[in-house]
């Protein structure tokens, strides 16, 4: 196990390496044109700016699970309740998505972005380390958890800084997205799960590959389904319910005695 660690970490190093090596890639303009922008009740891009609502339902739900696992003496969710805390971050951060991501589509902008991608980035890196914690070691998942955050934040942070500067570099932030969830994958490969339900991740993904497609095809999704609704508000509405199923599983699974370390 070791050497696959470190296998690990000299890739993540590699990857981070190229990727501030790149040429920077910037924000293209066009991306603040989503395709619906039709208002109602003086809420501009209605649809939305309200489908985040989805993200406080996942994100609570996921919270208030988190609360009545802490309360109970036989709980069976996790093996040690610290494995909580990268899920807790992981929930909190879903909620904050339902702000920034509101707040951004209210009047789409690079500056209002940043505060979209803040709370994404930290639910990808979070549910990176509760993968770790899962499926490799707690230790190791835990202690790595706030050197992932600090990464998350400055992907964004970097991002938004050099548009300040007239030269955006989105390389960062897309190595920090992307290849979390490919770690995540590759992981998942090789290291069985502790829990029953474990399978569980790879939903999760495919949903987030859905998203992302939905987002891509906005304007051919509102075109299809005669303007009723946009692909990235499905978009919303899939990653919402992406965050739901990992509440849904933490719910039901328990530890697989005869795959513990």
């Amino acid at each position: 196990m070791n050497r696959q660690l470190w296998l690990i970490a000299v890739i993540s190093f590699i990857v981070i390496s190229v990727a501030l090596a790149l040429p920077p890639l910037s924000q293209p303009l066009d991306y603040h044109e989503f395709a619906d922008q039709r208002s109602f009740m003086g809420i501009p891009n209605f649809n939305d700016v309200v489908s985040n609502l989805a993200f406080l339902f996942s994100g609570g739900a996921g919270v208030m699970l988190l609360l009545r696992i802490n309360q109970r003496p036989s709980q069976k969710t996790f093996q040690q309740l610290q494995e909580c805390i990268p899920y807790g971050l992981l929930f909190l951060g879903v909620i904050a998505t339902t702000f920034g991501s509101s707040y951004y589509h209210w009047m789409p902008s690079n500056d209002r972005l940043m505060w979209d991608r803040l709370p994404i980035a930290i639910c990808i890196v979070a549910l990176l380390s509760a993968t770790l914690v899962d499926r490799v070691n707690i230790r190791i998942g835990l202690w790595l958890l706030p050197s992932l955050v600090v990464l998350a934040i400055v992907s964004v942070l970097y991002w938004h800084w050099t548009e300040l500067q007239g030269a955006g570099n989105l390389n960062l932030y897309i190595v920090t997205q992307f290849y979390s969830i490919l770690l995540m994958l590759w992981i998942s490969f090789r290291f069985p799960s502790r829990y029953t339900h474990g399978s569980f991740i790879y939903s999760i993904i495919i949903l987030y590959g859905l998203a992302k497609v939905a987002e891509t095809l906005d304007r051919e999704i509102f075109t299809l389904t005669h303007y009723w609704i946009s692909g990235h508000t499905l978009k919303h509405l899939i990653a919402a319910y992406a965050a739901y199923r990992i509440v849904y599983v933490l719910n039901k699974r328990s530890i697989e005695t005869r795959k513990l370390r």
